[in-house]
């Protein structure tokens, strides 16, 4: 008798897991990532596994369909994962996939090409245009699927929504596209330099067929080998995208493999963009909603809106005073009022434009980007030839007839870089760090504001124009704009880099390098000081310029360069800072 009774307990206990299972995840769903405003669920949600289908290659694409119970038909949200299938991926997407369900929206979560339980080989951004197109046509042909249809995704997740927008069977009315932009090779080469540490940091963690936790001191041996085509090889093992990545620095052929042609400009529906202040992906992805906003489509343009947070890749950044802004929720919840009002069933309009704005930590809805009430103001670099280092004498002025007609110089040793702290740049690096240490160095030119008496914002593009001339024919040129506070400790707002190649040699004939830094938004508080560092290098989120003509993927011959800014009347070098009025 007892073992009738121990089946008996075990199908109750069973049964009760079953029955609850689906209402947990339900409450846990709205839990996490609950509206503002506390909107409860409508629906129950259905969970339906294992709905894949077959290629026309023989490539098995798996997905599993969360269905509001009730709904005959209901418009489709999909998502395609290059993720692992994991305990923790598959925890996460569920709880997505069911908070959105709740609301009214079939959810079809599906694995890339290798990845999240779908077949073959994985190799980032290559395969997502034939296999999302035939993911569209397998959507047209289910019972469930009312003929209106989004998509959602951050990082490679928003590259599979790019690789498609121009798609029409079924057209996708509306994309939530965050931390990730149509033009990936800008994103690798920003002013011409290789953004080596992201670019290993993401080799490291997705080669093969799963995810990887990336190991700091094997990144570092990597990131430190020359030449650049062998860091991944030091890194972990040879990694075949790297490679591509590094051997087509100017293959545009190859290139549009990923990003395609004005991609931009073939979009089939609008799109809220989600981007970050330190997220690699800043520069292409506000060109990107600026290109949408002029797009000849008037629907698509007037319905694009724009949200950028104070986040780094995926991930919260720290504030100096401690406080920090969640990106999982802000990248989650917006999907449902988005795509309700892009249906015309929405009661509440998405902002056309939100930012948060750094030093108050608040956010802000303005009309447009970058702000029509911008006022540009050039802010010209002064010393005596002595702004070497945070103990120079190098000033921040608006005065232009107050120029000295001095220069400043430094070494550039690419044996000892000026080291990366914080910025756009994936892992733990990134984001905002102190700029003290960096400061002490030789090699780091500094230029200072008075201390403000009143609060100043600087919101928009940011972009430097330095008069430069170097003793080799190839380097670079770095700029950041920093907060200084009272207390001493100094913070990254912004920075950019250019690599000039065919350099004059005749240190009579500078050359005005411009240098965009990345848009950011910042007031800068009564009490604090605006700074401008120069440089050479920011390594290793720049490969450093070995200051030698060569092959850039297998050349390790190098030079020490001796660098020059000129900042006379007649050779000025300036910052050009999008100041806001204060009202």
């Amino acid at each position: 008798m007892k073992k009738p009774l121990v089946i008996l307990s075990f199908l109750i206990v069973g049964l009760s897991l079953y029955f609850s299972y689906g209402p947990a995840m339900n409450f846990l769903a709205n839990w996490a990532f609950s509206y503002p405003d506390n909107k409860k669920s409508l629906y129950s949600v259905d969970l339906l596994r294992n709905q894949s289908f077959e290629t026309k290659k023989g490539i098995t694409l798996s997905a599993r369909l969360f269905r509001p119970r009730g709904l005959e038909k209901a418009p489709t949200i999909l998502v395609r994962i290059p993720l692992t299938y994991t305990l923790e991926n598959s925890l996460k997407s569920e709880l997505i996939g069911r908070f959105w369900s709740s609301r009214g929206y079939n959810t079809v979560l599906q694995g890339t090409r290798g990845r999240y339980q779908s077949s073959g080989t994985f190799y980032p951004l290559i395969h997502e245009r034939e296999d999302g197109q035939e993911t569209l046509a397998w959507i047209k042909q289910q019972p469930w699927f009312d003929g209106d249809l989004f998509m959602w995704g951050s990082s490679s997740f928003a590259h599979t929504q790019w690789a498609i927008a121009d798609s029409t069977e079924p057209k996708i009315k509306g994309y939530f596209m965050h931390i990730a932009s149509s033009d990936f090779e800008g994103m690798f080469y920003p002013g011409g330099a290789f953004s080596l540490a992201t670019a290993v940091y993401w080799s490291m963690r997705s080669r093969g067929q799963e995810d990887r936790e990336v190991v700091l001191e094997d990144l570092k041996k990597g990131l430190e080998t020359l030449p650049i085509i062998e860091a991944d090889n030091v890194a972990l093992g040879d990694t075949d995208f790297y490679n591509d990545w590094v051997l087509n620095k100017d293959n545009q052929k190859f290139w549009e493999k990923i990003d395609g042609i004005n991609r931009t400009e073939e979009i089939q529906g609008p799109a809220l963009l989600l981007a970050g202040w330190y997220d690699p992906f800043l520069i292409t992805q506000i060109e990107d909603y600026k290109s949408l906003k002029s797009h000849t489509d008037s629907y698509i343009a007037q319905n694009t809106r724009l949200i950028i947070g104070p986040w780094k890749h995926a991930e919260q950044v720290s504030l100096p005073n401690g406080e920090s802004i969640a990106y999982r929720e802000n990248s989650v919840w917006p999907a449902i009022p988005w795509f309700d009002e892009i249906l015309g069933k929405g009661t509440k309009k998405i902002a056309e434009v939100k930012i948060f704005v750094m030093g108050i930590n608040q956010w802000r809805e303005e009309q447009e980007w970058p702000l029509q009430r911008t006022v540009y103001k050039p802010y010209f670099l002064d010393s005596s030839g002595q702004a070497n280092s945070a103990k120079g004498n190098g000033l921040l002025t608006p005065l232009k007839d107050s120029l000295r007609n001095a220069s400043d110089s430094f070494t550039y040793d690419p044996t000892n870089p000026v080291p990366t702290a914080g910025g756009a740049i994936l892992g733990s690096w990134g984001g905002i760090r102190n700029q003290k240490d960096i400061e002490q160095r030789e090699d780091v030119l500094i230029y200072d504001g008075p201390t403000l008496e009143f609060p100043v914002e600087i919101t928009g593009p940011v972009e430097a124009h330095l008069h430069v001339s170097s003793n080799v024919e190839t380097t670079d040129f770095t700029v950041k704009l920093v907060d200084v506070y009272p207390d001493g400790n100094v913070y990254n707002i912004s920075d950019g880099i250019i690599r000039l190649e065919d350099i004059p040699t005749e240190a009579d004939k500078p050359l005005l390098a411009k240098i965009q830094l990345r848009p950011t938004s910042n007031v800068f508080l009564p009490g604090h000081k605006i700074r401008i560092e120069v440089s050479s290098s920011n390594f290793p989120r720049y490969d450093r310029n070995l200051n030698v003509k060569q092959d850039f993927a297998t050349g390790k011959e190098f030079l020490s360069a001796n660098q020059t800014v000129y900042h006379s009347k007649d050779f000025p070098s300036y910052i050009l800072l999008p100041t806001i009025p204060v009202h």
